[in-house]
């Protein structure tokens, strides 16, 4: 594995994680997921993913406000990192080759 190596889950979190930018919290994450793909997203796989790619230095977090709303609770944001942007990229970069080696005749399903 090397160093930007990340999970298809892990990609989906980066991925939405930089689409939110400035709102992106658990909820937040987890509610756009399931709007934008349509998979159900549990809060503990979730917040896995989110400690481990803050671990990995692919993302960080900060505390906001605390509020009433939230009983005092204060959100945790995320941001993607320089890191985090270049282990995106390299998965792009990685599934174009593949796409791009597909020879045409392996998706012509007349024969099957």
């Amino acid at each position: 594995m090397g160093k930007y190596s990340i999970g298809e889950f892990e990609e989906v979190i980066l991925l939405t994680v930089a689409v939110l930018y400035e709102n992106a919290y658990g909820i937040s994450i987890k509610e756009d997921i399931e709007k934008r793909l349509g998979r159900k997203v549990s809060v503990g796989a979730m917040r896995t993913a989110l400690s481990r790619l803050e671990k990995k230095g692919f993302l960080k977090s900060e505390f906001g406000e605390a509020s009433a709303v939230r009983g005092g609770k204060r959100k945790r944001y995320f941001k993607v990192t320089p890191h985090g942007k270049k282990a995106l990229e390299k998965v792009m970069e990685d599934r174009s080759k593949l796409w791009e080696a597909i020879p045409s005749m392996a998706f012509d399903f007349k024969f099957a």
